[in-house]
């Protein structure tokens, strides 16, 4: 197997393990903020730790499964005049937004590295009764815009070769 493919592939296994730790926080929270309605409403007796982890959680489920919606292009889309585009628009303008995607992806992968670099060396806890470090939180911003700034790489290249392929197919049949 070529080394890009092996790459892709093992790409595609971390957003697939990424999606199952996704789905795993979803269940500990459904399960957890159920268990907090039952201490706190019928036995008097609340955590102090549910809403603040279930908050956090939903950070994290956001991030660990964005590049994965991004490759099976599920994201919410206008459809209402893309759909009326012909196709080789609709390629031109998939490229366009995949490169502007990739840039913004660029921009807040370097700014979540740098800002969870700077908690971590500063070791800044959240003010609230758990006081968890603040990079531990930040840190998924980082790492799920890392995963997503590889997968508009993929799309890009993806959308790219297309085009080039079409152009190709259009120039033999002349």
């Amino acid at each position: 197997m070529r080394l890009p493919k092996r790459a892709g592939s093992i790409f595609d296994q971390i957003m697939n393990y990424s999606v199952i730790i996704a789905a795993v926080i979803l269940i500990f929270v459904i399960l957890s903020v159920s268990a907090e309605v039952v201490l706190r409403y019928f036995l008097g007796r609340p955590t102090v730790w549910v809403v603040e982890i279930a908050g956090y959680s939903l950070l994290y489920i956001t991030f660990l499964v964005v590049a994965w919606v991004q490759k099976r292009q599920k994201h919410v889309k206008m459809d209402l005049v893309f759909n009326r585009l012909n196709p080789k628009v609709r390629v031109i303008v998939n490229l366009f937004t995949s490169i502007i995607s990739t840039i913004i992806c660029f921009i807040l992968t370097l700014y979540g590295a740098k800002v969870t670099f700077y908690f971590f060396k500063a070791g800044y806890p959240t003010p609230t009764p758990l006081r968890i470090p603040k990079f531990i939180i930040v840190f998924i911003i980082f790492l799920g815009s890392l995963l997503l700034l590889i997968q508009f790489i993929r799309t890009t290249y993806e959308n790219w070769l297309y085009i080039k392929r079409t152009e190709i197919a259009k120039r033999e049949e002349t």
